[in-house]
């Protein structure tokens, strides 16, 4: 009986131990509530059924802070409208406290670890109509399936698909999660993938941030579209869309000592917590 009892615990210690070195690194896979930033909330969501999700939310309450919104300005660069940067370089670059990747883009591939476009300053366009700071540089038409849209007014005001007047800011997004209060009918509930989204409670007042860690067993496995409207709706949104997914989801703040924190466990070319380069995003700037 003791060579069984030795054996138990010698595997017990062996998963235990295998367990700590696959999860180094990332976000505990415990829930959190927690006051970052004046007007800031971070959640993270644990979920184990039907199967493991880890959601990272930032809550941005324009009650209590002075905001701002911005999405990555144009570059001049040949063969492109940007220079494709992690969401981390992003944040550094423009100065901003919160970041997420934002649209989906192209060219893109990614065969193999090393074998993978863009790389950081190569030139991308994103998919959908896109503007910053009035500059509007990309239209969205090369895109046989159009687009929503997520609009910023000049005094933060956030709407989708509803273009102002002047349109300061533009970003555009995979598809709706969530339009007038109610989840989008028929959204896909079978493909399980790591997911980014944005959305905003019925009187603007509430903006939310979302990113779904996935592709990693035993960790996060991710959510599927009919999941992820589910999230925001039970956050509280009344409109909301998703963003760019997969391994460009990334939720990065500025830390105390000024440098990029990614929040989630980003996994690009299925190596986890690599950064993907990607064409624009969705900054914060808290005033």
């Amino acid at each position: 009986m003791l060579w069984l009892l030795f054996a138990t615990l010698l595997g017990m210690a062996l998963l235990t131990g295998g367990y700590w070195i696959y999860s180094k690194g990332r976000p505990a896979p415990v829930p959190v509530k927690e006051k970052i930033m004046d007007g800031i909330t971070y959640m993270r969501i644990v979920k184990y059924l039907p199967h493991s999700m880890i959601a990272h939310v930032l809550v941005v309450d324009k009650k209590v802070g002075k905001f701002q919104f911005m999405v990555t300005p144009r570059d001049e660069v040949d063969g492109g409208v940007l220079k494709a940067r992690t969401t981390s370089q992003f944040l550094e670059e423009f100065d901003v406290q919160i970041a997420i990747n934002g649209d989906g883009f192209f060219p893109w591939w990614s065969r193999s670890p090393v074998d993978y476009y863009p790389h950081a300053g190569d030139p991308v366009t994103p998919n959908g109509f896109t503007a910053s700071f009035g500059e509007k540089y990309a239209d969205g038409l090369q895109d046989v399936r159009p687009e929503p849209t997520l609009y910023i007014s000049r005094r933060g005001e956030l709407t989708f698909n509803k273009p102002p007047n002047k349109i300061h800011h533009a970003l555009s997004g995979d598809r709706m999660l969530i339009q007038g209060g109610e989840i989008i009918p028929d959204l896909d509930d079978a493909q399980i993938e790591p997911r980014t989204a944005i959305g905003i409670n019925r009187n603007g007042r509430f903006t939310y941030l979302v990113v779904v860690d996935g592709r990693q067993p035993f960790y996060s496995e991710g959510a599927t579209f009919a999941e992820l409207a589910d999230l925001l709706k039970e956050l509280g949104a009344f409109y909301a869309m998703s963003l760019d997914g997969g391994g460009s989801s990334t939720m990065v703040i500025e830390g105390e000592d000024g440098e990029p924190v990614i929040l989630n466990s980003p996994i690009d070319s299925y190596i986890p917590l690599r950064e993907r380069p990607v064409a624009n995003h969705l900054g914060v700037y808290i005033k």
